[in-house]
């Protein structure tokens, strides 16, 4: 390895793959190589026995492509599955040096080096391994369906069926099962069982901090299936630590379950502590993408990483006009409630004049949506957490309204359905996932695609929109910043200039509430210029519920003339299609 170097470090597991790219230093006196961290990220899941290998080069072609070497450690590769991985990644980079391998070898060498030890592996799913000397033993990780105990999934499982045990027996577990639904949104027992029949491995462990947290408030029976499983990680540990004969064993702990809760960290070491009294347990203070640039730039010796400096993207946020503070509300606290909610009431009049001073490019983004859905093409809102939401919010209503196609105008939002509901810590921070959000959805030049970003810096949507434009379709940035960067390339750009909101940098106030008119105006003319509207009638509405068929009846009322009666007869008629009653009158 040359100082100056590029490398490439991927770890890639069932819930997600991160990256992360470093730069190859001289070092100096005693401190060995030194690795400048360039740039990192996470992208989709990418286990090698899930995912298909069309979805994993569409997956890995999303990362840097000038780069010296990579080391490509996933998930499910076995060593019959090192030369068609070998070969993928040779074709996505050409002249780069490529080591392949298992997601355990990059653990091991974020975790102990060259050195011997066990590592834990506690995550969605679990794993042990330890080396001694050039032997490797392994207990755990077969994967979620026959193994995987004491990992995120394996806890959440126990807990669903804690719940709905208790609630079969004694109808109780209220309290726990309460937490579990209000987590997704959900609002009874049937609801969380038709959700677990379909939903995978990771949004199932995304469920471990609600199961943690049950069991730090003082549930017993839940803090019962967190013993179990810090026992069961316990137990492999000490396999794999007789098989090796190691007494006083040095044991790493990675995953998200051991960094996050304490409590499952100080549950696994007390019951490890029994067998093993000399054995040195500590957190790994490195992730296994380092370990995977580590084994790429094939170093005997251990490294130094420099963290990525970030001055001016924290610099250019901090100067955003949504992260100022307003000189209205700086003591919100003293104020009487009456004061306070006349303060927000007043404010209100900043998104009225944000939405004025924009009338001319909301009326060409209205143009333009309308030009693309008329030509075939789809139109879709990308946000991460409340303008993500919002873009959802507003696609979501687009069928029942005006009897759409569902995938005719989509909100994308960064983390997935599940930041729906739950912050998606990072997702916002992946220009990468972004861009291959628009690869996933094929954009394509009859498409439109509006970035939402209050501050116009989020990364993911300024990824997704760079795709986009790249993809040949039109695009459209939505910010409450008229200060951004003006480097985004799209085709308009609106500010809708709010100012500070009340409570500094809490943009689902007047931002959210500006963003929504805004999408709100975008989406209805476009479907009044679609001829979805008869004057101010909603013409293609999908009866599909009581209020709904009221609605339509008194549409056909008013359109013919008639009675409600005569006018819910035409529709049952015709199978209450009410575009077809009244294309008729």
């Amino acid at each position: 390895m040359k100082p100056g170097e590029r490398i490439l470090g991927v770890e890639g597991g069932g819930t997600k793959t991160a990256w992360v790219l470093v730069e190859a230093g001289a070092g100096s006196g005693d401190t060995g190589p030194e690795f400048r961290i360039l740039d990192q990220g996470k992208l989709p899941p990418s286990n090698f026995r899930l995912v298909t290998l069309d979805r994993l080069r569409t997956i890995l072609s999303e990362l840097p492509k000038q780069i010296d070497r990579a080391g490509v450690f996933l998930a499910g590769c076995g060593p019959e599955d090192r030369p068609i991985l070998s070969h993928l990644c040779a074709e996505i980079w050409p002249t780069a040096k490529i080591i392949t391998g298992n997601d355990r070898d990059s653990s091991l060498a974020a975790a102990l080096g060259s050195g011997e030890g066990i590592v834990v592996n506690a995550g969605s799913g679990s794993s042990v391994t330890g080396r001694r000397g050039d032997r490797i033993e392994k207990a755990g990780g077969w994967g979620h369906i026959l193994g995987d105990a004491g990992g995120g999934y394996f806890l959440v499982i126990q807990a669903l069926r804690f719940i709905l045990r208790e609630y079969d027996l004694r109808r109780g577990e209220v309290q726990f099962a309460a937490k579990i639904l209000r987590a997704l949104s959900l609002n009874n027992f049937d609801e969380l069982v038709r959700w677990a029949q379909t939903a995978d491995k990771m949004e199932i462990a995304m469920l471990a901090p609600a199961v943690f947290k049950a069991a730090a408030s003082g549930d017993a029976r839940v803090m019962e299936i967190i013993e179990r499983g810090a026992q069961v990680l316990s137990e492999y540990t000490e396999a794999v630590a007789s098989r090796l004969q190691m007494l006083a064993p040095k044991v790493v702990l990675m995953g998200g379950l051991f960094q996050r809760d304490s409590l499952y960290t100080h549950a696994f070491r007390r019951r490890l502590k029994k067998n093993f009294p000399d054995a040195r347990v500590a957190t790994a203070e490195r992730s296994p993408e380092l370990g995977a640039a580590w084994l790429a730039a094939e170093l005997s010796d251990d490294v130094t990483f420099q963290a990525k400096l970030s001055h001016d993207e924290i610099d250019d946020l901090a100067a955003a006009i949504t992260e100022q503070r307003n000189p209205r509300s700086e003591n919100l606290e003293k104020m009487s409630t009456r004061e306070l909610v006349e303060l927000f009431v007043e404010e209100e009049k900043f998104v009225q004049d944000a939405l004025r001073g924009a009338i001319t490019e909301l009326t060409r983004a209205t143009e333009i949506a309308t030009e693309s859905l008329r030509n075939g093409g789809r139109m879709f809102y990308v946000g991460a957490g409340s303008s993500g939401r919002i873009g959802v919010l507003d696609a979501s209503e687009i069928p029942p309204t005006f009897g759409a196609p569902r995938d005719l105008v989509q909100g994308v939002i960064a983390g997935g359905g599940t930041a729906l509901y739950r912050s998606v810590e990072g997702a916002e921070d992946e220009e990468s996932a972004g861009a291959l959000a628009m690869n996933e959805r094929e954009i394509n030049n009859r498409d439109v695609v509006i970035g939402i970003t209050a501050s116009g810096r989020t990364p993911f949507v300024l990824g997704a929109i760079g795709r986009a434009r790249s993809l040949g379709a039109k695009t459209i940035l939505l910010t409450c910043n008229p200060a951004r960067s003006q480097n985004t390339n799209v085709d308009l750009a609106m500010h809708l200039a709010v100012g500070p909101e009340l409570l500094t940098g809490s943009t689902r106030l007047k931002a959210g509430t500006t963003t929504k008119v805004a999408l709100n105006i975008i989406s209805t003319g476009a479907m009044v210029a679609l001829g979805k509207v008869r004057g101010n009638l909603m013409i293609d509405l999908h009866a599909a519920s009581a209020k709904l068929r009221d609605r339509a009846v008194r549409v056909v009322a008013e359109v013919a003339k008639c009675d409600y009666h005569s006018a819910r007869s035409l529709l049952e008629e015709n199978a209450w299609n009410l575009r077809s009653v009244v294309d008729k009158l």
